[in-house]
């Protein structure tokens, strides 16, 4: 009856001793959380649906190839604009808002150059020269209109149909598009060392004036730099990235290897130096307040002094010095009470590292199966990243009226190229013209982009988390099935990590969805939340900023709560074969009773690497359910190594000769 009310299958508690076969407690297993494993199937088959329709309507060239105004891209071979990558504004003066220039669409006629501008120049000046100098306007032309060769046709007819900038700016490169090379001098805002500059119509303009404009978008555009250079060193150092993968590798093996006969010495020096540590501080402090007992004026109090920036202030009191090396005695009495009370928990869990290490000598294909979780995160990751990429570019190309100088009551409608010289504006508007503005569109699919992007984000999430939880499954099955054998190592079933891998996936794809489903919810919660903080970051709400911060702080404990007890949970699925909700409460029951075990086990995990640390918590819930389920004889034998018998002070019936 307790199997029953546990949860356990009829084979719980049976006796196990001379059966060869047994691989562990379960072995004959069903399908768990079917409707999540079918909610979570179906999910991935839209998803697949997803990038399918977004890779026919999207355009990835529309990301790598800046636009200019016809709808042309810079710098695609194969086209008139093949050695002209960078686009150039023949204006930036009119992007003086950053959200335009975020979003690279300036009320101003853009096309195509080879390089950008590096020196000041306006058309008036290059016009005057021309008799005399034509080199400059063989500089000059490159940044008007292709085709465009008249320098001495009307200065204000030019500008008017923008067949070239009136100014042209030193420039520098960056996302394939001219701007400003605006630096801090002597905390002045300039422009290759001046302050003002001429915009070709007889004004002369403070540097400032772009400030608004340009020096906005380099605290954005700063932040997309350093993205690129970490892109780029990523491609100019992956072997060394690679060398030192595989080195660490082999660090890893070979400290794998050498913490099977030295954990208990490794975790006692780090316990003794804590002990060490806090000692040497105890004295540090009595020697300063030993020192200052001589000297006048250190006796005052923190109340008599009152509050100083100058921390410095503080370390000349008595009572500063005697405060430390109170804190540090009673901080020394609670560690040695702890070695004290708790000196077996630790040994059992040094215990436990050890096992943990034995265990993956017997099973060494385990330290690779990490790089399959790499692999299939990384798949996922690849994935996303084209999805969101096709679905940015998946609008066609918006066509603007655009019209400068003068109003116009047509200005910002949807033109169409095509139609637009046969139209009336031209007549009613001198000088508009119709200009590519973005990739948009009114149709159902672009309507609902938003939505898509975040279905991508959330089942991205929910993949990768799957993607960790099928591996700390596979893995905590596969050491199971070493432990709950009772002649170690010649009983340990044939592959058992693949063996482990199958089942994973053919009983437990529904548990592991429903687990990896409610972590991806707080996850997105939490990408809300950091959200919402953005755009309050301005905000003068001092309590709309503190109760976000309180959501953010109980949320990030929510997630770890949640990481903790899941990985517990897997380890049951992977014992038992039990569904979510079952596995995490026997889970949380089981770390209940073994409560006092926590201490050693959590001061190994920070001490040891991830994938030992996982192994030991497994066989510390597999040692924990060998306690209660047997007794140590013959008909229920423990699983148990000597060494962890011997530790635990339990001894094995022999069976007589």
């Amino acid at each position: 009856m307790e199997a029953k009310k546990r949860g356990r299958p009829d084979n719980y508690g049976e006796p196990r001793t001379y059966d060869p076969a047994f691989r562990g407690p379960v072995y004959k297993r069903s399908c768990t959380d079917v409707l999540c494993g079918f909610i979570f199937i179906m999910t991935i088959f839209c998803y697949i649906i997803l990038g399918l329709v977004a890779w026919a309507h999207g355009d990835a060239k529309k990301l790598a190839y800046p636009t200019d105004s016809n709808g042309d891209f810079c710098g695609q071979k194969n086209t008139p604009n093949e050695k002209k990558p960078i686009l150039f504004y023949f204006n930036i003066l009119q992007c003086a808002s950053p959200t335009v220039l975020t979003s690279f669409r300036c009320p101003t006629r853009q096309f195509c150059v080879s390089m950008c501008p590096d020196r000041f120049l306006t058309f008036t000046d290059v016009q005057k020269k021309h008799r005399v100098d034509r080199s400059s306007w063989e500089y000059y032309r490159q940044f008007c209109k292709p085709g465009f060769n008249d320098p001495l046709k009307s200065a204000s007819e030019i500008l008017r149909h923008e067949d070239c900038p009136s100014f042209i700016l030193p420039s520098r490169s960056f996302l394939k598009r001219c701007f400003p090379d605006l630096s801090i001098i002597n905390g002045i805002l300039a422009l290759k060392n001046r302050t003002k500059f001429a915009d070709g119509a007889g004004t002369t303009r403070d540097v400032t004036d772009l400030q608004e404009g340009v020096n906005g978008i380099h605290q954005i555009l700063a932040m997309r730099t350093l993205g690129l250079k970490i892109f780029e060193d990523f491609v100019s150092s992956w072997h060394w990235i690679l060398t030192g993968l595989f080195l660490a590798m082999i660090s890893s093996l070979l400290f794998l290897w050498f913490l099977k006969y030295t954990a208990g010495t490794i975790l006692w020096v780090f316990v003794f130096g804590v002990v060490i540590v806090t000692s040497y501080g105890i004295w540090i402090c009595y020697r300063e307040y030993d020192r200052l007992q001589s000297k006048p004026g250190t006796g005052d109090t923190f109340y008599e002094v009152g509050l100083h920036s100058d921390v410095g202030v503080y370390l000349q009191l008595r009572q500063t010095w005697l405060t430390f090396m109170i804190i540090l005695c009673i901080l020394e009495v609670c560690i040695l009470l702890a070695i004290l009370f708790l000196r077996k928990r630790i040994q059992i869990a040094v215990m436990l590292l050890k096992e943990g290490s034995r265990t993956i000598g017997y099973i060494p294909c385990s330290l690779l199966y990490p790089l399959v979780t790499f692999f299939l995160i990384s798949i996922c990751i690849s994935y996303w990243i084209v999805i969101a990429i096709f679905l940015a570019t998946s609008g066609k190309a918006v066509y603007k009226v655009l019209n400068v100088g003068t109003n116009c009551k047509y200005a910002n409608e949807t033109c169409d190229p095509q139609t637009f010289y046969s139209t009336n504006i031209r007549k009613e508007c001198p000088g508009a013209d119709c200009y590519f503005a973005f990739y948009g569109g009114k149709s159902i699919f672009y309507e609902h982009i938003l939505i898509f992007q975040i279905f991508n984000a959330f089942v991205f999430l929910w993949l990768v988390n799957f993607s960790i939880a099928l591996g700390q499954c596979t893995l905590a099955g596969a050491f199971a099935s070493y432990y709950w054998t009772f002649h170690k190592p010649k009983d340990i079933r044939s592959y058992p990590l693949c063996a482990s891998f199958g089942c994973a996936l053919r009983y437990h794809t529904g548990s592991l969805a429903f687990g990896s489903l409610i972590l991806t919810i707080v996850q997105i919660l939490r990408v809300l939340l950091e959200y919402l903080k953005h755009k309050l970051k301005d905000s003068n709400s001092k309590s709309a900023k503190f109760i976000l911060c309180c959501f953010q702080c109980c949320f990030w404990c929510l997630e770890k709560v949640l990481k903790f007890i899941n990985r517990n949970a897997y380890i049951m699925i992977a014992i038992y074969g039990e569904n979510f909700c079952t596995a995490a409460r026997n889970a949380f029951k089981l770390i209940m009773r073994n409560v006092v075990r926590c201490p050693g086990l959590s001061v190994l995990h920070k001490k040891t690497p991830a994938h030992t640390t996982n192994t030991e918590l497994l066989l510390g819930a597999s040692v924990g359910e060998d306690l209660e389920r047997n007794d140590g004889s013959l008909e229920k034998p423990y699983y148990m190594s000597p060494e962890l018998l011997h530790i635990m002070g339990k001894k094995q019936a022999k069976r007589e000769a």
